[in-house]
């Protein structure tokens, strides 16, 4: 079911251009099913898919509920599904998403996790499977002296994967994840992969024994969804892999 939102005509500036939001809405305490329902927002060229979510809020439904921190890419919270594929809403422009004069751009929570109200989702189940995988540096012995010295090649072996902020894109655009909420998904791998293949960690071996247990890395398809979504652009699929070929040949 889609609903209109009906207000007087928006009055559209000459440098803007009108589009419309189609968001998929739920609130348990009004109907136990989400509906969809579109407002007609104006828009700046410059702007992001956050500032046409914010004239919403502000403007036309104060009621719509959505997730968002430092509106700069970097904390992940406002991590949803636009146009059918998984965005950070502060990253991408409304132009880029065919924003033109007319255009319709939808907007829903991200998948496989249970939706609590609007476009935020439960992310507990998430969370969990990252700190499954110990993601923190374990060390043996008398702590150092000094700062861990680590050389620029070690540290480029898993330079690409500390640059997760841990959005849940990739994991949330996984077809495994979508239908079997046991699996590790790829941000949990990719966390692994930071600390396996740090030269000062000491628990790749058993790091890997968790991913290698039925729900952790050997359900991967590497259908390359989690690194399309990935606005970070994380080699996820890689650096799975990576966890893969260490788990078959036990070198690091």
């Amino acid at each position: 079911m889609t609903v209109t939102q009906e207000r007087p005509a928006v009055e559209v500036a000459d440098h803007q251009q009108l589009v419309t939001l189609k968001i998929r809405r739920y609130d348990p305490e009004v109907d136990p099913e989400a509906n969809w329902q579109e407002f007609q927002v104006p828009v700046e060229k410059g702007d992001r898919l956050l500032d046409a979510l914010h004239h919403v809020k502000w403007y036309l439904d104060g009621s719509l509920t959505f997730r968002r921190s430092c509106a700069h890419g970097v904390c992940g919270s406002d991590a949803m599904r636009v146009n059918g594929v998984n965005r950070l809403a502060c990253k991408v422009l409304v132009k880029d998403l065919g924003g033109r004069d007319g255009d319709t751009i939808t907007v829903e929570p991200i998948k496989g996790l249970a939706v609590l109200k609007d476009l935020v989702v439960d992310m507990d189940p998430f969370f969990e499977a990252f700190k499954s995988i110990k993601p923190f540096l374990i060390t043996s012995g008398n702590e150092p002296t000094r700062e861990r010295l680590q050389s620029a090649e070690d540290r480029a072996r898993f330079e690409d994967t500390t640059k997760c902020i841990m959005c849940a894109a990739c994991t949330t655009a996984c077809p495994v994840f979508w239908n079997d909420e046991a699996y590790f998904g790829p941000q949990a791998i990719v966390m692994a992969h930071r600390f396996i293949f740090d030269s000062r960690d000491e628990g790749a071996d058993e790091r890997l024994e968790i991913l290698n247990e039925k729900e952790g890395v050997w359900r991967c398809r590497t259908t390359f969804n989690c690194t399309d979504a990935c606005p970070r652009g994380i080699q996820v699929t890689k650096a799975i892999q990576e966890v893969k070929r260490a788990l078959i040949f036990r070198k690091v």
